[in-house]
Parts: C-alpha cells; structure tokens; sequence
C-alpha cells in the first residue's frame, strides 16, 4: 500500500477523521502497526493546523492493541493556538475505547543558536542486504506492508561499538520510489516508519531469547529539527540505553546522508517473557 493511502483521512466532521483500514491479508500481524496510528494520528493533527505552522514534537502512548481489520477514528483536541506556537492532542478510536492517544506541539519558523551532535559512522547502504528476517516478525509475507520501503540493517560487526553504551543498532532506510514535493507528507512518513525497528535495538543483545519475548511499544516521543526527504537514505542511530522489569528504553538519531540530524526519538516498550517461558538471565 503506498505511503499516501495510508496517510491518507477521511474528514467526518470538524476535528474528526477517519483513517483506511489496512488489510491483514498480506501477512503481517492482526494487530495494527504502531508507526500507522502515530503517522494517521499527526496527519490528522495537522490537518487542524495553518501551514505557516511546522510539527517540532510528538509525545503518544499506545493504551491497547489495534485491530488491523477495522478502520480508526481520530478526535482532534485544539489546546493551543499561540502566534508562534500550536498545541494539539489527538485520540485515536476503534470500537468505542482510545487506542492511541498523542500531543503534537507546532512551531512557526523561527531563528536561534545552531549545534547538533556528530553523525556517526556507518557503512553506506549501497552494498548492505535489505531487512527481510526469516521466521521472524518480518518475514518474506510480513514485511509486505513495507514493500515501499528500503531498509537495511548493519550488521553487527560493522556497527561501530560507543564504549559505554549497552545495545546498538544502525538502519537505513528510504522509500523507494519518489515522493511528491509536501513536507507534510515526507514528516509523516518518517513518523511512520520511525517505529519499525527501533525495539529491535534492545534485542540484539538478546538473540538466544528473542523468541520467547512478548514485544510492543507502549510509548513513542519524536523531534524534528530540520527540514527531511522521506525518499532519500536516512540513518537511523539506535541504542537501548536499559531494560529491566519487562521493558526496554530505547533511542534513535536520525540523519540525512549529508550528515544533518533531522529528528530524534526515544520509545519504551514491552520486552518481557512470555508466560511460561523460563526467565533466562
């Protein structure tokens, strides 16, 4: 399904929108992809906002699991309307109960003191395989939802090891075809797609009982700080700074190839045993 349709709401009143079901027939899981209901949900924020008006930050928890055969209905609460600033929070609904609930915070554009943190080192993705993981959540079926997508994962022993820092991860990722000239769009988009493997940065130390682990986002926070191409190759940095009591912390850097930090996002989620599988230290 192109990025567009997914994105893409129905206006069923002032401050109400409806979102596309996506079919479970290609194989992925029954329940709703996260980055689908934070990216329809900041669609549909914006859609409330003047254009002069950019989104800066996010902050959403998902409450419950989506159902993937069921469309979702966004309420849009206007908390804010400043002169440089516009405040908005948005409930995602399926079947009478908040699924999702996120505050957006927009900006106009404005000028301030410039530094960001040194892009680091990464192979390209040119020569890297494509992210498709046999018997894993992604596999050949399941990753159809993102055909659109190119992602490639490092690999391990190409990952450049921060002294200190306790689980990493690099991505690219792009879509593959070109986008049309909307920023908004090129926005969303990253916010969609900002969730599909950030969990994975708390489990590459954890291969061995990866199978037994019953894993979700249950929080996702977003940043943006410079103007982005969803269409063009972005590493995603990503490390798990800790994981303890059934829940792992994770955070990503996002960066143009240029070396530009173009957002930042940090996410908790469930990464607990299963019941009745053995704890395994």
């Amino acid at each position: 399904m192109a990025i567009e349709e997914i994105l893409d709401l129905e206006q069923l009143e002032v401050n109400i929108y409806r979102g596309g079901v996506f079919s479970p027939e290609s194989g992925f899981l029954q329940r709703t992809f996260g980055g689908h209901v934070a990216g329809q949900s900041l669609v549909s924020a914006v859609r409330t906002v003047e254009p002069k008006f950019q989104v800066h930050s996010l902050h959403g928890y998902f409450l419950r699991p989506g159902d993937a055969t069921k469309p979702t209905v966004y309420l849009v609460e206007r908390l804010r309307d400043g002169g440089s600033f516009v405040t908005r929070r948005v409930d995602a609904i399926q079947h009478g109960e908040t699924i999702f609930s996120m505050s957006a915070s927009f900006q106009t554009d404005q000028s301030g003191i410039e530094h960001q943190d040194e892009m680091p080192d990464a192979p390209p993705p040119d020569n890297l395989p494509g992210f498709i993981s046999k018997g894993g959540v992604f596999d050949d079926a399941g990753f159809a939802q993102f055909e659109e997508w190119d992602v490639r994962i490092v690999p391990r022993d190409q990952v450049t090891i921060t002294p200190g820092k306790a689980s990493q991860q690099q991505v690219w990722f792009k879509h593959k075809d070109p986008l049309p000239d909307d920023h908004v769009l090129h926005i969303c988009a990253l916010a969609y797609m900002s969730d599909l493997t950030l969990l994975g940065s708390a489990q590459v130390n954890h291969a061995e009982v990866r199978q037994h682990l019953d894993v979700a986002s249950l929080d996702h926070a977003m940043w943006f700080m410079r103007p982005l191409r969803a269409d063009e190759w972005l590493l995603y940095d990503q490390s798990s700074p800790s994981a303890c009591g059934g829940r792992a912390l994770t955070h990503g850097r996002i960066f143009n190839r240029c070396g530009e930090m173009v957002a930042t996002v940090m996410q908790e989620g469930l990464t607990r045993y299963r019941r009745g599988c053995p704890a395994t230290p």
